[in-house]
């Protein structure tokens, strides 16, 4: 094996050689991505600083870095705690230990799999959504957020996203130098990992409930004159009177469930199920079927048939005020 510093002699990494090759793969992790080595090149482009300062003879660093350009891809963020536990096997392999070109390759090829599932649940499937949700909440001008659009939303979600993303990158591509091969193995044997995906996806759930009652709206534009006596007409709304009255958001809640059942169970496509949301959507708002506050107005055939006949002629007039009691 190879001894970067010479016989006899230790080299040891400093923490700034690390953070070079964390900087280099955040940047250029997918650069010279292609189908015969994917992450393989970038690999191998952010362990130079590491092998430069391991490996003094030309021959070793041509070696060194052909052995990371074997074909690899992961998530970029917490699959970094690959890099970091392969970086400490190369300062052991530099410094005398026996570990051969199998025993990385066997780290890589065995971690970049499971890793890129959990990372992908963390980042994509988690942190990104329910940054977005602040994000486009702000900048559509959710009213339970700040009343109006603001610009300020996309730049919020930006900067969070970076943020977060990036300490966790760090995080986890330290703990794979502090931890070497076998402290990476038995986290991942711990179940750590596991809770914390368990949580995200209660989180994840969380986001969707959230989602779901701020920006799905159902309604139903059915009303019924019911006779209160002296002459008077209440007006029973089904939306407001019915069904949110026993449970507020029953109908986007349904929605929502009923298309993840389309998806999931029945194996509809999402590509197909929007299509058939914005036709009904569409259909809905056609004047035949549109409630009194629809750009459409009120005249429309369901709505004079449902509205209460208020006006004191007795005739259906839609959008009147009830007569005074």
């Amino acid at each position: 094996m190879g001894a970067g510093g010479g016989e006899g002699q230790k080299v040891a990494l400093t923490r700034g050689d690390v953070q070079r090759s964390f900087w280099l793969w955040t940047f250029f992790s997918h650069a010279n991505y292609n189908y015969e080595r994917l992450q393989g090149t970038a690999f191998a482009q952010a362990m130079t600083p590491i092998i430069r300062k391991l490996y003094k003879d030309p021959e070793e660093i041509k070696a060194a870095l052909k052995r990371h350009l074997v074909f690899f891809n992961t998530e970029p963020n917490v699959g970094g705690i690959i890099h970091g536990a392969v970086i400490a096997m190369e300062e052991q392999r530099a410094n005398g230990a026996d570990i051969d070109d199998d025993a990385i390759n066997s780290v890589k090829s065995g971690l970049m799999g499971p890793l890129a599932g959990i990372g992908d649940s963390i980042s994509q499937g988690t942190i990104t959504p329910i940054l977005l949700t602040l994000g486009i909440g702000i900048a559509a001008g959710n009213p339970t957020i700040t009343g109006d659009g603001n610009p300020l939303g996309s730049i919020i979600y930006l900067v969070l996203e970076v943020g977060i993303m990036l300490a966790l990158a760090y995080f986890f591509w330290m703990q794979g130098y502090d931890r070497g091969r076998v402290g990476v193995m038995e986290l991942l044997r711990s179940g750590a990992l596991d809770r914390f995906l368990t949580g995200a996806g209660v989180l994840g759930n969380m986001v969707m409930g959230a989602l779901t009652f701020q920006f799905v709206h159902v309604y139903l534009t059915l009303h019924f004159g019911i006779p209160a006596g002296g002459g008077n007409v209440t007006d029973f709304d089904i939306n407001r009177d019915l069904l949110n009255a026993m449970v507020p958001g029953l109908l986007p809640l349904g929605l929502v469930l009923l298309s993840w059942w389309l998806i999931a169970r029945r194996r509809m496509s999402p590509l197909w199920l929007l299509v058939v949301l914005v036709v009904v959507a569409l259909v809905g708002a056609f004047p035949i079927f549109a409630g009194p506050d629809t750009p459409f107005g009120c005249e429309s055939i369901l709505n004079a048939f449902f509205q209460p006949a208020y006006g004191a002629n007795g005739a259906l007039g839609c959008g009147a005020a009830p007569p005074a009691s």
